[in-house]
Parts: structure tokens; C-alpha cells; sequence
């Protein structure tokens, strides 16, 4: 099967040497990398993506023009093979620089055609019972051509299974991930979240340190479709588990905070690395970072924690001055405050345009000075 990861613009990179590391061929778009894969690599991939937010099977693409091209070739695909007679299949879609251009009338179009084929395959007249699992359809047409997908996620790969508890505007897991992917950061190097919130960014640096599989606690789409045989992915869970490893870990989280260094220490503990990160409640012109060779990942109050601006700048200044004294350091941070630089007090070495959602962000990053 033809297979897309899809994830948030500005992370192609990242997730396309995830799949590159779990052994697939890929070709890049915007905001997606496809692949081929069979059932095991529905699982795997679903089961050990950390930046991607979905895993999508492509059911068939082909040009169309018109409403009535659309309903003749979303008619043509064999639905039955993906679908059972009682399946749910609510219909998204999605259209760009196309002469079809009402998502409304193309999402009404492609239910239709489905909607014709089901009942003529299974001899059936008037509505159908969509009564059974969910088989999330997309219709995505990009310069009039037609790209129609079947979901295999459900609740996008951000959802981990382990946050219960998170702050005003906590960060996704895979924002956190891909984050920490960037930079040049593994595990025997000291790590360090100033302003850590819920925890994310730490929690997904320890996950990955210790080769956790990020998908290991939750369920996914494609459990429920007839189909898939439940047995794949327990064993991809068990192979999963096997290499989980143990290091030593040397992971500092803080935040001013003591109601959300509580949350996070929650959060670390439903994740099962309560123990491999060091939390304590510290302003950051108060913190006191020791060693060499480490890096920083923070994700300052922006967006809509910004109430106090006044107080965010000066937070800025403050983490420049800590900053400062730690050349053997590499610090990268994520704000959509154009005005960070200012402030911080230092032009970035290289700084990288993110969405986090919908909102734009950049990541500052101020690699280590290379000792001579």
C-alpha cells in the first residue's frame, strides 16, 4: 500500500528520517512524506512515530475536473474492500488551486459515490447502517487532482496516552519531540527545560532516550477494522518493549511554578519516567546550570500565555544572561514573539519557522561554541 505521514509544516525533515531509521524509502511534500507498507508497517509506524500527527493509507489518485468526474471515479473504487456494510465513514475534504472548489459539495459528492457503490456491492437500497467502526475518508484535490485516503490513527499521534494533566497552553507531544530531534542532543548528555510547564519537552526527551516506543499506551484507528488482524500489532508492541533500554539519565526540568511542576511530575509518572528527570520549582534568573556539552530546549510563555509582555520580555532577558555563561551549551528556543532576539540579547546561530497548530513560531538556536 501506498502510506503518508502527515505532520506540522516545518517538521517534513524530522519525519522523514524517522522513516528513513525505520527502514522505508519516502518522497516529501508539504506537511507529508509518503512511503509503501503493508499491514505490520500500519502498525509499526503508527506504534514508533514521534513527530508525525497521522498515518494515512492512499485508497487511489486520479484527476477530476468536474462533479460529475469526482462521482464516476470515487464510484469506480472497489469500497467494499475497505469497508464493511456497517462501517462509519465520515467524509473530510480538502481542495487547493483546483477548479472544484466548494469542500462542501465535494465532501457531499465523494459520501454519494461511496454511499452507490456500497449499496449496489451489497444489494442494498436507502441509507446504509454506518453503524460499525469509524473509516475516517478524506478527498483532498490539489490542482485537480484527487487524493482520497482512509485514516489508520483516530486521535492524532500527539495523543500519547499519558498526559492527564497540562497547563493554559501546553505543548503537543510530537511539537515536543520533533523539537528535541533538531537539536544535537542524545542521551549521555545533560538535558535542561527551564520553563517546563507539563513537562512535555522533558517527558519526550526521557522517551527517547530510553527507546520508548511513543504509541506503546494508546489505541489506534486501524484496531477496529475488520480487516486488520489484532495480533500484528500486539506483536509490534512486544517486539516494542524488547528494546526499551535503561540509561543513565541526566534530564532537568523547572518551571517558577509549583502547581504545574506538580502536573508534570504526574504527567512523568503516568509516562514512566518519573525517575529519570530531576523537576524543581525555580525561577529561571535563579537557576544554577552545571556541566558541560549539555543542551537547553525552552518553550517560554507565547501566543496565548502572553498576558504579561512585560514580563515575558524580561524573561527573555534573564534566560540571555544565564545563557551567556554557558558557551559549551547549545539553547534552542521556541516563541512566536518576533521580537525574542531583542530582548534575549543575541542574534540566533539558525532559526527555523515552526507551527505549533495554527499559531507561527520560530526555533532560536544557538549551537555551542566549538572549543579549540
Amino acid at each position: 500500500m501506498k502510506l503518508i505521514a502527515t505532520m506540522s509544516s516545518g517538521f517534513e525533515s524530522v519525519t522523514k528520517h524517522e522513516l528513513q531509521n525505520l527502514g522505508y524509502d519516502v518522497s516529501t511534500e508539504n506537511g507529508k512524506v509518503y512511503f509503501e507498507g503493508d499491514y505490520e508497517d500500519i502498525a509499526k509506524v503508527n506504534l514508533w512515530l514521534r513527530s508525525a500527527d497521522r498515518i494515512k493509507i492512499v485508497i487511489d489518485t486520479f484527476e477530476a475536473r468536474s462533479f460529475e468526474e469526482l462521482f464516476d471515479k470515487v464510484n469506480a473504487i472497489d469500497w467494499d474492500y475497505w469497508l464493511p456494510l456497517n462501517a462509519a465513514f465520515p467524509i473530510k475534504a480538502r481542495t487547493v488551486k483546483s477548479k472544484l472548489h466548494s469542500e462542501r459539495d465535494i465532501q457531499a459528492i465523494t459520501k454519494k459515490a461511496i454511499v452507490n457503490k456500497m449499496s449496489d456491492v451489497y444489494k442494498r437500497r436507502g441509507r446504509l447502517p454506518e453503524s460499525g467502526a469509524t473509516f475516517q475518508i478524506e478527498t483532498r484535490i490539489h490542482k485537480d487532482v484527487v487524493e482520497i485516503t482512509l485514516d489508520t490513527t483516530g486521535d492524532s499521534l500527539y495523543k500519547r496516552g499519558y498526559r492527564t494533566e497540562h497547563g493554559a497552553a501546553p505543548m503537543k507531544e510530537n511539537f515536543a519531540a520533533a523539537l528535541i530531534m533538531l537539536t544535537n542532543w542524545h542521551a549521555d548528555m545533560p538535558f535542561v527545560d527551564p520553563t517546563t510547564g507539563s513537562g512535555t519537552i522533558a517527558i519526550e526527551a526521557a522517551l527517547l532516550a530510553k527507546n520508548v516506543a511513543p504509541g506503546i499506551l494508546r489505541h489506534f484507528s486501524f484496531e477496529n477494522f475488520d480487516w486488520f488482524d489484532p495480533k500484528i500489532l500486539e506483536q509490534e508492541k512486544e517486539a516494542a518493549k524488547e528494546v526499551q533500554t535503561a540509561p543513565e539519565l541526566n534530564i532537568f526540568a523547572s518551571d517558577i511554578d509549583g502547581s504545574m511542576i506538580d502536573i508534570a511530575k504526574l504527567n512523568a509518572h503516568d509516562a514512566g519516567v518519573l525517575h529519570d528527570i530531576t523537576f524543581k520549582q525555580i525561577a529561571v534568573k535563579d537557576l544554577k546550570i552545571e556541566g558541560e556539552d549539555g543542551v537547553i530546549i525552552s518553550n517560554p510563555p507565547y501566543g496565548q500565555r502572553m498576558s504579561d509582555m512585560e514580563g515575558v520580555h524580561l524573561l527573555y532577558e534573564q534566560m540571555g544572561d544565564l545563557f551567556e555563561t554557558l558557551p559549551s551549551w547549545s539553547k534552542y528556543i521556541v516563541t512566536s514573539d518576533l521580537e525574542f532576539e531583542q530582548y534575549y540579547g543575541k542574534k540566533a546561530t539558525k532559526k527555523r519557522k515552526l507551527y505549533n497548530g495554527s499559531l507561527r513560531t520560530d526555533y532560536y538556536q544557538y549551537w555551542a561554541e566549538k572549543k579549540h
